[in-house]
């Protein structure tokens, strides 16, 4: 007998609601694709395939690298596994990995929950829930970390979409795919690093090519790079504003609790692994913050960190 199986992603939840389509995964909750008027916001990928440079993945507890796999927290050292062996770093969490339950499903919105396992390297009993919600106005996300374990615990997230340029490229021609696409992101500052992407420290946007206030075209590649100092609005919303050739204007942003934006262009990727488009990620926090402490979250026992993220799609 043939036996069903479901993709190797896990169960796929599609969303709906007027122009706008969605599908995530069972598996890390991820955002496998997000279409507006049959038009791919996000480059998709294939269901039984690993998401390409962590694309459309929810990156808990902690997005980007810890050095060394080790931090210090609450007077406690802690030690991870390294899973980037080229730069000795631990790298955008484990939530990614795991197989999320299914909470509830309607027409337009799923949410989907996932315990943190208990690891030497994060014993922390934290339980996420991400929420997906369509309406007339784009994509919305939530994500609830609620700490039932009895010590606090450290608490950092990104999402990560690759937005699609709306060229369908392969490999490098990507590049010069990207260089017609004009990205906003309202950041004062640009977070310099290490040859292993750690943080270094931080400078002024001003008069660099990180200087990406006003729409700018991208044509000076590569970018795999931080911005922190964000504007927000009255209503402590930020925003990131990517223009595609074709006139699609795609915006990407949160709450408050969005201290930073990371960009990676791709540039010269192997071509398997480069989407045709640019990840564009809203933060609570840049790399190594379990070790800086710079805009780390500390999630007290019983207590709930809350982050709202929006994709929305328009035509200039």
């Amino acid at each position: 007998m043939t036996q069903m199986r479901s993709p190797h992603t896990g169960a796929q939840y599609t969303i709906t609601y007027g122009d706008y389509r969605a599908v995530i995964t069972e598996q890390g909750a991820t955002l496998r694709r997000l279409d507006w008027q049959d038009t791919e916001v996000i480059v998709p990928f294939d269901a039984n395939e690993p998401a390409p440079t962590c694309h459309g993945q929810i990156l808990v507890p902690f997005p980007n690298r810890i050095e060394a796999g080790t931090y210090t927290f609450d007077g406690n050292t802690y030690v991870l596994p390294i899973d980037e062996h080229e730069r000795n770093t631990a790298i955008h969490g484990y939530g990614y990995r795991e197989r999320w339950t299914l909470e509830s499903l309607q027409e337009s919105a799923v949410t989907l929950s996932w315990r943190t396992p208990a690891l030497a390297g994060y014993p922390f009993d934290v339980t996420v829930e991400a929420e997906y919600r369509l309406d007339e106005q784009g994509l919305h996300i939530v994500i609830r970390a609620t700490n039932y374990g009895d010590r606090k615990a450290p608490w950092a997230l990104a999402v990560h979409p690759w937005l699609a340029n709306g060229l369908h490229g392969y490999g490098d021609e990507i590049d010069e795919h990207n260089a017609q696409c004009s990205l906003m992101i309202p950041g004062n500052t640009h977070v310099t690093v290490d040859q292993n992407l750690i943080p270094t420290g931080t400078e002024p946007v001003e008069g660099t090519k990180y200087d990406l206030r006003q729409a700018t075209l991208l044509t000076e590649q590569p970018f795999d790079d931080a911005w922190t100092d964000l504007q927000h609005d009255d209503h402590g919303t930020v925003t990131a504003v990517f223009t595609r050739p074709d006139g699609v204007v795609v915006r990407i942003g949160g709450d408050e609790t969005i201290t930073s934006f990371q960009v990676c262009t791709g540039t010269h990727f192997p071509a398997p692994q480069h989407p045709a488009g640019v990840a564009v990620e809203p933060q609570t926090a840049y790399a190594n913050a379990f070790n800086t402490g710079i805009d780390l979250i500390t999630i007290e026992p019983g207590s709930t960190s809350t982050t709202e993220l929006f994709i929305a799609a328009s035509r200039a």
